[in-house]
């Protein structure tokens, strides 16, 4: 009798399988699964929904001379360009910041680690008004930048340093734990085994905080790509040349442009989903490389 339920349970487990369906061993799985898509949509779906809505309005002709003209261009470029660029300052240095946070004890180790956390908690404005008095030309840096010819404030380049600053932790605290579950055994191991620093780093620790590293990257990119407040102050606005596309943004809404404003919006919103899904598919074909 006890085999003849068991067989059954089997037929039943495998008709689940077959159809696609399996039995969560958690209860209550379908309603949270509810919940789930609906706090989604209403946080997420639904107001991207409305951007692409209020554009569809618009004509096609009309769309491009907003969306694709060439100060629109020029922003998109700064926006994305500095991005990009800032993302990968912050994934080297990020990755540096915590390695000593994880691998090293010294006088100060939480102040510095509270520090990390800073741009998390700062008012974007201030983080702004703070680095365009550091880069000024009168600033305590930029005073001895502007004589070498660099500038840094009202520049493309202080675009770079503000996302910098507020993308850093983001690869710093996502790299943090995966070196600190890696442990210094490992390194420890290659070493036994005869190779060097250098290649205990290239060969294994580094293939092992990769997707890490990667997905920080990811994370500060988009962060960088919507950031206004910190930029806005040291960038200098300069059309054709200092100007971000958050901006363009802003100004359309004041002329009450909302189909402008939202042209410009839903052109960076492909733009971006696209750059996230294309580092989200270099992720998943580098663990495929890996487990096979």
């Amino acid at each position: 009798m006890a085999a003849t339920a068991a067989r059954g349970h089997g037929r039943g487990v495998a008709t689940r399988t077959l159809l696609g369906y399996r039995r969560s061993i958690l209860p209550g799985f379908g309603l949270t699964f509810g919940f789930t898509v609906f706090a989604l949509s209403l946080i997420v779906l639904i107001p991207l929904s409305a951007v692409f809505i209020k554009t569809a309005g618009m004509g096609w002709d009309q769309f491009v001379a907003v969306a694709f003209s060439r100060r629109a261009l020029l922003a998109y470029r700064l926006s994305f360009g500095a991005a990009a660029i800032a993302a990968l300052i912050n994934a080297v240095f990020g990755l540096l910041v915590a390695w000593v946070l994880v691998r090293t004890d010294f006088p100060g180790k939480r102040i510095v680690s509270a520090l990390v956390d800073l741009p998390f908690a700062l008012p974007t404005a201030v983080a702004g008004i703070a680095l365009t008095a550091l880069y000024a030309s009168n600033g305590w840096i930029g005073q001895y930048l502007e004589p070498a010819g660099i500038k840094v404030a009202f520049s493309p380049l202080g675009v770079v340093v503000a996302l910098t600053f507020i993308g850093l932790p983001f690869v710093v605290r996502t790299v943090e734990p995966v070196l600190a579950d890696l442990g210094a055994e490992v390194e420890e191991a290659a070493a036994s085994l005869g190779a060097t620093r250098w290649q205990s780093f290239t060969r294994v620790v580094f293939p092992a905080v990769a997707p890490a590293l990667a997905t920080g990257f990811a994370l500060a990119f988009a962060r960088g790509v919507g950031e206004y407040g910190s930029v806005i102050f040291i960038a200098g606005n300069l059309p054709f040349r200092s100007e971000i596309a958050p901006l363009l943004i802003v100004q359309q809404l004041e002329q009450y442009n909302y189909a402008g404003a939202t042209a410009i919006a839903a052109t960076m919103l492909v733009a971006s989903f696209a750059v996230l899904m294309a580092i989200n598919a270099l992720q998943a074909w580098d663990r495929g490389r890996r487990e096979a």
